[in-house]
């Protein structure tokens, strides 16, 4: 198991290393910071986009909360965050803010003699191992959700992000529509007060890494990181009642629900919705630009590397179990970049992805 857990890291530095190597002395590279949610499918699109255009992104994973730190300091092109920025957060700040990817957080577990997918959870179980109320993997409550699966008496050890986190955020979100009292006690938020102290992991590269090695271990992370490091994750209860796996079409079923174009802002969570085969926590990720800039420049190719991924990046986004955004959505995002990101003079910056 700990070698999984280098895996991981080795994925996450092989992937910086694959974005953030400058090839061009005569272009600045476009640099963003912030989720680790995306950074699998933003390390995927950058890759193909060097290779189309000479482009070159440097990207930090470093977490949602040093995004937002980050493009408020105007430090970077754009900061990527799994939590929507609020209209006056985004208006005291100058920012604006438009999803780019969809995807599935899902629940990682180190249970020796479980297999992927074989182990049910529902919210209110889930929220009560968070809670420190279940503590055994052996519980009342889990054997109730699992008939014929034989489950150890092995101690639960939690995983969390130890950073500001949109994943984190996501998750909570979840949990406080699954349980009243977990949302009275904690709430949701990038970062919370655990009720239990358990282990704490920076990024989802952390937690997934810090899961693999700790026998009876729990944590959540972006799909992405468990299907390529061959994790084993759980199935969980949806809205409707079924018990549905974390999957490409799970993850779209919920997705399918989110209405982009009458969401103000962009801001719409996408946690706990209809359908019989929609997965529970299904999350977005957010890009946040300073509407009016100094680098013209630099915001503009940051746009033009958006709109070809829009364009070309759903056959990546669909190997890494990404939902891409819907075509209809698309024009309604990239006017949003006219009206909204302009230079000193205040022209807008993108006017297509010619420009």
């Amino acid at each position: 198991m700990q070698n999984m857990g280098r895996t991981v890291l080795r994925m996450a530095s092989a992937a910086v290393i694959a974005i953030a190597v400058a090839q061009s002395a005569n272009a600045a590279d476009m640099t963003g910071a912030g989720s680790t949610f995306a950074f699998p499918i933003l390390a995927k699109w950058a890759e193909a986009y060097k290779a189309s255009t000479g482009s070159n992104l440097n990207y930090q994973s470093i977490g949602s909360g040093g995004g937002i730190n980050q493009i408020e300091a105007k430090t970077v092109d754009f900061g990527a965050t799994d939590k929507p920025l609020s209209a006056a957060d985004l208006e005291k700040n100058g920012l604006t803010q438009f999803p780019f990817i969809m995807g599935g957080i899902v629940l990682i577990i180190n249970l020796p003699g479980v297999e992927k997918g074989q182990l049910t959870l529902d919210g209110a179980a889930l929220a009560n191992i968070y809670l420190g109320k279940i503590t055994k993997w052996n519980d009342a409550a889990i054997a109730k959700l699992n008939p014929g699966l034989k489950l150890p008496a092995t101690d639960i050890a939690t995983v969390t992000r130890s950073d500001g986190s949109g994943t984190t955020f996501n998750f909570t979100d979840y949990l406080s529509k699954m349980s009243p009292e977990w949302k009275d006690k904690v709430g949701e938020d990038t970062a919370v007060q655990w009720p239990v102290a358990g282990l704490g992991g920076k990024g989802n590269e952390g937690v997934a890494a810090l899961a693999s090695r700790t026998v009876g271990a729990i944590g959540y992370v972006e799909y992405a990181y468990a299907l390529q490091n061959n994790l084993t994750y759980t199935k969980l209860l949806n809205k409707d009642g079924k018990a549905v796996a974390p999957s490409l079409e799970t993850f779209a079923s919920a997705a399918a629900n989110a209405d982009w174009k009458s969401a103000p802002g962009f801001n719409l969570v996408i946690t706990d919705q209809p359908g019989a085969n929609s997965w529970p926590i299904t999350a977005s990720t957010w890009a946040l630009m300073q509407m009016k800039t100094d680098k013209a420049e630099n915001a503009k190719q940051v746009l033009n590397f958006f709109a070809w991924a829009y364009k070309n990046g759903k056959p990546m986004a669909d190997a890494l179990a990404y939902v891409a955004m819907p075509t209809p959505v698309m024009p309604v995002i990239e006017d949003s970049w006219k009206a909204n990101i302009k230079d000193m003079s205040g022209k807008p910056v993108w006017s297509g992805p010619s420009s």
